[in-house]
C-alpha cells in the first residue's frame, strides 16, 4: 500500500562518489528528519487504530459480523475484525474490488456487495477467501468487465450461494460466470437481460437446488436446459415472456413459479413418472384451458388467477372425436414430434389427491364440470371469485366436507343448489363469501351443523331474512332450492356482512343465539327503523358495527349505544343525524361523516368517551361557524382524524374550521354585544321617526288650531 509523505518532496538527485561524506550527511539530514516524523505518526496511528476502528469507518461490529452498509466507503476497510466471518458492504461506491481488498479477512464465509457500483472484480480478488460460502453481487454493473469477474468467481470452489441479479447480464455472460462452479446450491440471475436458455448455461451445476430467473426477457427454453440439474427443487421464471410450456417433465421440482408470462398452454408430460411438484403458480398469464397437469403429483397449491380459462365442453355439440383434439408440433433440433391433446377432457385426466389450495379467480369459468371436486378430496381453500358462474350445484359424489374457505364473490350466481341429502355438508367451512352476486337466498340447510363457520359475506345480494316463527315448508319446493336466510343459533358465527342487500325492517330476534362480533348492515335503508332494538341480541358481543347509509334520521329518538359494552368501531356515516349518539367508554373509532350535524359535542358529552377514542371522523357535515369556539378552544377534539377537512357554514360561504380566527369569525360578533343596548339603538330612531310623522299629520289636517295660533302670534306691521 502506497503512502505519501506530506511536506517531503520526492528526491530524484544522484550524488557522485567524490563528494565528501560529511557534506553528504548534511544534504540527507532533512530527508532523515522527514522520514522519522512520518514513521512516528504512522506508529502512533496504528497503536490507536484497533480501538477506534468502529467509529473511524462507521461500521457496526458484532461478534464476527461487520456491517458497513451505506457508509460512503470508496474502498474496503482494512482494519476491521480480522476474524470476521460476515462482511456487509452494501450501498458503498466501491466501483472496483481490487486483488488485495479482502486479504485481511481470510475467514469470511458470507460477503455482501449489493449496490456498490461495481464494474470490475480483480482476477485474484477472492484468492484468499477459501471459506466463502455466500456471495451477493446484486445491482451492480458486472457486465462491463464480465470476463475478469468470471475469472474471480472461478477461484471460489466452495461457494454455495451466488446472487448476480440486476447486473445486465446476457445468457453468454451468465454461462461464463457460472462455469465450473459445481459447488453452487442457490443462484439468482433475476433482473438481467437473459432471453434464450439452452443446456450450456447451467452445465456442471449438478448440486443446484434453487434457481431464480425472474424479471428477465426469456421467451424460449430449449429442451434439456434443466436436465443436468437433478437436485433442482425451486425454479422461479416469473415476469418473463414465455408463450407456452409443452411436455413439462421436471419431475424433481417442488416449487415452480411461471406467473406474469404470456402462457397460453401448460401441458405436462404424459409419462408415468411420479412428480414431486407441490406448488405451481401459473397466475397472471393468458391460459385458455385448464392446465394439463401430471397424472401423479403431490400438488398442494395451484394458482391460476387472472387468466382467460373456461370449460367449453357444454358449448359444443360435436360427435366427432377429431373435432375435440389439438395437435402440437414439437421441433427439437432435427427431431419433430406431434403431441395430441384432448381439449375436452377438461379435468377428467388430472388426479390431485393432495391439493389443498386452488385459486381460479379472475377467469371466464361459466360452470364447473361434473366431478370437478371429486378429483380433489383434500381441498380446503377454493377461490372462484370474479368469474362468470351463473349456477353452482354441489353433487353427492363431490366431497365438499373438507372445504374450509369458499369464495364465490363477484360472479353472476342466481342459484346455489345442494343435492338431496347434502344438507350440513359444509361442516368444516370457516369462511363463505357470496358477495356481489344475484342470489335471492341460499339453499335450506346450507348452514345446518356449521359448527366451524365464523365468517359469512352475503353483501350485494337481494336476500331476505326468514321471519319468526319459520314458515312451513312448501311441498312443491325442491329440496336444497334457494329460500330465505336464517342466521339464528349459528353459535360459531362471528363476522357477518349484509351490506346493500335491500333488507326490510329487522325483527328483534333476527340474530338470536348468534354471538356476532362484526356486523355490517350498510346500505339497507330503514332496516333498523330508527331503533337499536333489533340489535339487542348481539349487543353484549358486538365489537365492530357498520350502519352507514341506513336512513337514521333526526325524527328518531337519540341513538343509544351504551349497552354495547365491547363496541370498538362504529360507522354511522351517510345518515341524517343531527346530534351525537350515546356511546360507551371503550369505543376507539367513530365515523360520523356526511350527516346533518350543526354543532360539535359539548365538553361534558365528549369527555365521556374521549379517553378511549383513537380516531373520529366528523367532516362533510353542515356545521354552523357561529356555534364553534375556534381552534384554540377545540383542543379537546385532538382525536379527530379528518380535522383539516371539517368545514362550517358562515352566511353563504363554506370555510374550514382550522382557518377560523381565535376570537371567532367577524360575522358572528353581533351575537356577543349587549342585547339591551342593541335593542335601544334599533328602537330609538324608529320612535323619533314615528313622532315626527304624527306631528306633521296633526298640523296638516286641523285648520282651527292653525288659525288660533296665527291670531295669537299676529302683530301689525308699519309701512
Amino acid at each position: 500500500m502506497q503512502s505519501s509523505l506530506p511536506g517531503c518532496p520526492c528526491l530524484t538527485c544522484f550524488f557522485p562518489a567524490s563528494v565528501h561524506s560529511v557534506a553528504l550527511e548534511m544534504e540527507l539530514l532533512p530527508l532523515w528528519l522527514c522520514l522519522g516524523f512520518h514513521f512516528s505518526a504512522l506508529q502512533w496511528r496504528n497503536g490507536s487504530g484497533v480501538a477506534t476502528a468502529a467509529s473511524q469507518w462507521g461500521c457496526k461490529l458484532v461478534d464476527d459480523l461487520a456491517d458497513c452498509q451505506g457508509q460512503n466507503l470508496a474502498s474496503v476497510p482494512t482494519s476491521l475484525l480480522p476474524n470476521a466471518r460476515v462482511l456487509i458492504l452494501d450501498a458503498n461506491p466501491l466501483r472496483t474490488l481490487w486483488n488485495h481488498s479482502l486479504q485481511p479477512y481470510r475467514l469470511l464465509e458470507s460477503l455482501s456487495l449489493r449496490s456498490c457500483h461495481l464494474e470490475c472484480l480483480g482476477c485474484h480478488a477472492f484468492q484468499e477467501q477459501g471459506h466463502l460460502r455466500s456471495l451477493a453481487l446484486a445491482d451492480n454493473s458486472l457486465s462491463e468487465n464480465y470476463k475478469e469477474t468470471a475469472a474471480a468467481l472461478h477461484t471460489l470452489q466452495r461457494l454455495q450461494k451466488l446472487d448476480l441479479s440486476g447486473n445486465s447480464l446476457t445468457e453468454d455472460m451468465a454461462s461464463l460466470m457460472l462455469q465450473n462452479l459445481s459447488s453452487l446450491e442457490a443462484v439468482s440471475l433475476a433482473r438481467n437481460t437473459l432471453m434464450r436458455l439452452d443446456e450450456s448455461i447451467f452445465e456442471g451445476l449438478e448440486n443446484l437446488t434453487e434457481l431464480d430467473l425472474q424479471r428477465n426477457y426469456i421467451f424460449e427454453i430449449e429442451g434439456g436446459t434443466f436436465d443436468g440439474l437433478t437436485l433442482l427443487r425451486r425454479l422461479n421464471l416469473a415476469y418473463n415472456n414465455l408463450p407456452c410450456i409443452v411436455d413439462f417433465g421436471l419431475s424433481q421440482l417442488r416449487v415452480l413459479n411461471i406467473s406474469y408470462n404470456s402462457l397460453e398452454w401448460f401441458l405436462a408430460s404424459r409419462q408415468e413418472t411420479s412428480f414431486e411438484l407441490e406448488m405451481l403458480d401459473l397466475s397472471h398469464n393468458q391460459l385458455l384451458f385448464f392446465p394439463l397437469l401430471p397424472q401423479c403429483s403431490k400438488l398442494h397449491s395451484l394458482l391460476l388467477q387472472d387468466n382467460s380459462m373456461g370449460f367449453y365442453k357444454d358449448l359444443y355439440n360435436t360427435s366427432s372425436p377429431q373435432d375435440m383434439v389439438a395437435q402440437f408440433l414439437l421441433v427439437d433440433g432435427n427431431v419433430t414430434n406431434v403431441t395430441t391433446v384432448d381439449l375436452w377432457e377438461e379435468f377428467a385426466s388430472s388426479n390431485l389427491p393432495a391439493l389443498r389450495f386452488l385459486d381460479m379467480s379472475q377467469n371466464q369459468f361459466q360452470y364447473l364440470p361434473d366431478g370437478f371436486l371429486k378429483k380433489m378430496p383434500s381441498l380446503a381453500r377454493l377461490n372462484l371469485n370474479r368469474n362468470c358462474l351463473a349456477t353452482l350445484y354441489f353433487r353427492e359424489r363431490e366431497p365438499v366436507g373438507t372445504l374450509a374457505e369458499l369464495d364465490l364473490s363477484h360472479n353472476m350466481l342466481s342459484e346455489l343448489r345442494l343435492a338431496p341429502g347434502l344438507a350440513g355438508c359444509l361442516r368444516s367451512l370457516r369462511l363463505l363469501n357470496l358477495s356481489d352476486n344475484q342470489l335471492l337466498g341460499v339453499p335450506t340447510g346450507l348452514f345446518a351443523d356449521a359448527s366451524n363457520l365464523t365468517t359469512i359475506d352475503l353483501s350485494h345480494n337481494q336476500i331476505s331474512l326468514c321471519p319468526w316463527p319459520l314458515p312451513l315448508p312448501v311441498p312443491s319446493k325442491p329440496e336444497g332450492a334457494p329460500g330465505c336466510v336464517d342466521f339464528r343459533n349459528i353459535a360459531s358465527l362471528r363476522i357477518l356482512s349484509l351490506e346493500g342487500c335491500g333488507l326490510r325492517v329487522f325483527q328483534d330476534c333476527a340474530f338470536q343465539g348468534t354471538p356476532l362480533t362484526h356486523l355490517d348492515l350498510s346500505g339497507n335503508w330503514g332496516v333498523l327503523n330508527g331503533s337499536m332494538a333489533p340489535l339487542r341480541a348481539v349487543a353484549p358481543t358486538l365489537q365492530v358495527l357498520s350502519l352507514r347509509n341506513v336512513g337514521l334520521s333526526p325524527v328518531s329518538t337519540k341513538l343509544d349505544f351504551s349497552d354495547f359494552e365491547l363496541l370498538k368501531e362504529l360507522d354511522l356515516s351517510e345518515n341524517y343525524l343531527t346530534s351525537f349518539p350515546r356511546l360507551q367508554g371503550r369505543l376507539r373509532t367513530l365515523d360520523l361523516r356526511r350527516n346533518w350535524l350543526t354543532a360539535l359535542p359539548a365538553r361534558a358529552e365528549w369527555e365521556q368517551f374521549a379517553e378511549s377514542l383513537s380516531a373520529v371522523y366528523l367532516s362533510q357535515n353542515p356545521y354552523d361557524c357561529c356555534g364553534l369556539d375556534g381552534p384554540a378552544a377545540l383542543e379537546r377534539l385532538h382525536t379527530v382524524a379528518d380535522w383539516a377537512m371539517v368545514t362550517c357554514n358562515l352566511s353563504s360561504k363554506v370555510i374550514r374550521v382550522v382557518e377560523l380566527p381565535a376570537g371567532g369569525p367577524q360575522g358572528c360578533k353581533w351575537e356577543r354585544v349587549d342585547m339591551g343596548l342593541l335593542y335601544l339603538v334599533l328602537i330609538l330612531p324608529s320612535c323619533l321617526t314615528l313622532l315626527v310623522a304624527c306631528t306633521v299629520i296633526v298640523l296638516t289636517f286641523k285648520k282651527p288650531l292653525l288659525q288660533v295660533i296665527k291670531s295669537r302670534c299676529h302683530f301689525s306691521t308699519i309701512y
